[in-house]
């Protein structure tokens, strides 16, 4: 912990940094991460709300293929549906966005079944600070320092997905590989999706400045998307380490 505190905090105070955010970048910045925030909001009120109501119950009840299934296709539907929708269409737009948000809460609202309200806070909190962290960290940084880890973190998004499937298909007498890849896709998906987010914010930038020379439109609804999964997959990350921590 204390070497990696040194070591955080030289890259933090020894980086190379930008300079001043022009007003579109700013402004654009800001926008984008108002969505994201309303987005998570949106998501975990809906989350609660379907919890109370019983209707995860039901969704644990069912078949769990369906659910995945029905859960997969609506979040990826709803999700293309909001990045291609034109920005100039802001009702379609929010439409869409809403109803992400719904897909979203409905696959995320059996948590509450799973982990005690304790634990669940705390995770979100050590998400927000985490991810706000590593938002600043690529908002100040020099222009496109991270945007070349794209490929990078593609490959590392490929081998942590493998890593989460592997229960599925590996005997469960194979503990020891089951233990490898569980870690794989927990620590390692955190130091993914934190990439992510250095990336991610890097984008909008880089989208600010295209979008005030013209050559794109103004769309941080768009741009929220990749930085709410970013959270999201963080978040589950942590919530279940923190589970696994206090079961022992």
């Amino acid at each position: 912990v204390v070497g990696g505190g040194v070591i955080a905090a030289n890259f933090l105070l020894n980086r190379e940094t930008r300079g001043a955010f022009s007003e579109g970048e700013r402004s654009f910045l800001n926008e984008t991460f108002w969505y994201v925030g309303g987005g998570l909001t949106l998501t975990a009120g809906l989350a609660r709300y379907f919890h109370s109501t019983g209707f995860s119950l039901r969704i644990m009840a069912a078949n769990p293929w369906l659910v995945l299934g029905v859960g997969l296709v609506g979040s990826i539907g709803t999700m293309m549906g909001t990045l291609w929708t034109d920005p100039d269409n802001t009702v379609l737009k929010h439409t869409f966005f809403t109803a992400f948000q719904a897909c979203q809460a409905a696959t995320l609202s059996p948590i509450f079944f799973m982990f005690p309200p304790a634990i669940i806070a705390r995770a979100a909190l050590y998400t927000v600070g985490l991810v706000g962290a590593l938002a600043y960290v690529g908002a100040t940084a020099k222009n496109d320092q991270y945007l070349y880890m794209g490929g990078p973190l593609l490959a590392g998004l490929v081998v942590v997905a493998l890593s989460s499937l592997a229960p599925m298909v590996l005997p469960a007498t194979a503990m020891r590989t089951l233990a490898v890849t569980e870690a794989v896709s927990l620590y390692g998906g955190l130091a993914v999706f934190g990439g992510f987010v250095l990336f991610d914010t890097q984008k909008v930038l880089a989208h600010a400045r295209l979008a005030e020379a013209g050559r794109i439109k103004r769309d941080p609804v768009k741009e929220s998307i990749s930085l709410e999964l970013d959270f999201i997959n963080i978040f589950i990350r942590m919530l279940q380490i923190l589970g696994m921590q206090q079961r022992k």
